[in-house]
């Protein structure tokens, strides 16, 4: 699964051919979560709080540049890279 973006130890990711609803992976340590697009709503997993926020607030950033990404993989294009949370 490539890697997007990386900051503050959490790792975000997408997978090519990925079912619908566009969404994206984020990891931090053992904590796992699906995150969709278009609602930046937790799918699937749990995460830290502080570390949730972190997540959501990036996404709420940079959600345009997420749904472009999401149709590069579906077209099996390079993904890219998205800029950490700074």
């Amino acid at each position: 699964m490539p890697e997007i973006s990386r900051f503050l130890g959490i790792v975000i990711k997408m997978f090519y051919d990925d079912h619908l609803p566009p969404h994206f992976h984020a990891e931090y340590g053992d904590f796992r979560i699906k995150v969709s697009i278009t609602t930046l709503s937790v799918m699937e997993g749990r995460f830290p709080p502080k570390a949730l926020g972190l997540v959501i607030e990036w996404a709420s950033l940079h959600q345009q540049d997420l749904l472009e990404v999401w149709q590069k993989a579906e077209k099996k294009e390079p993904l890219g890279r998205i800029a950490p949370l700074e």
